[in-house]
């Protein structure tokens, strides 16, 4: 009365029961992965304010991770100093996270040096909330 189905299903992942077709990524690479990206999206702030030498700290951070050295972006956005230094403060805390996740002791270390710098930063600038109070 029925056919016999002759396709495949389409709920059958591709690969499954045979050998892996493509990369798997361990926990670690992946956390390797997350973590440059977070300390690169810190750099590219901390080249917008001008830190110079933190900002090669940085890179040298991201430079381990990837293997290859970061792009640099040339400075320039139209944020005010006060942005920069809350986008900066939530990348370090970002890349804090996953530092120690990781147990990677160099990063969180420079992580949370960066932390503590843009909140200090936050605080010397004029008609600035204090953190707890902005949330």
């Amino acid at each position: 009365m029925y056919e016999p189905i002759r396709t495949k299903s389409v709920h059958t992942v591709a690969g499954a029961g045979q050998g892996t077709d493509f990369p798997h990524r361990t926990r670690e690479e992946e956390l390797d992965i997350q973590l440059a990206g977070h300390l690169a999206a810190l750099l590219a702030v901390t080249d917008e304010l001008g830190l110079d030498d933190t900002a090669e700290l940085i890179a040298r951070q991201v430079t381990r991770l990837r293997g290859a050295a970061p792009v640099r972006a040339a400075g320039g956005a139209p944020y005010s100093a006060a942005d920069l230094h809350r986008r900066a403060l939530a990348h370090a805390g970002r890349a804090l996270v996953v530092a120690a996740s990781r147990a990677d002791t160099a990063a969180a270390i420079l992580s949370a040096e960066r932390m503590d710098a843009h909140t200090a930063a936050l605080a010397e600038l004029p008609d600035q909330k204090p953190l707890a109070a902005a949330h």
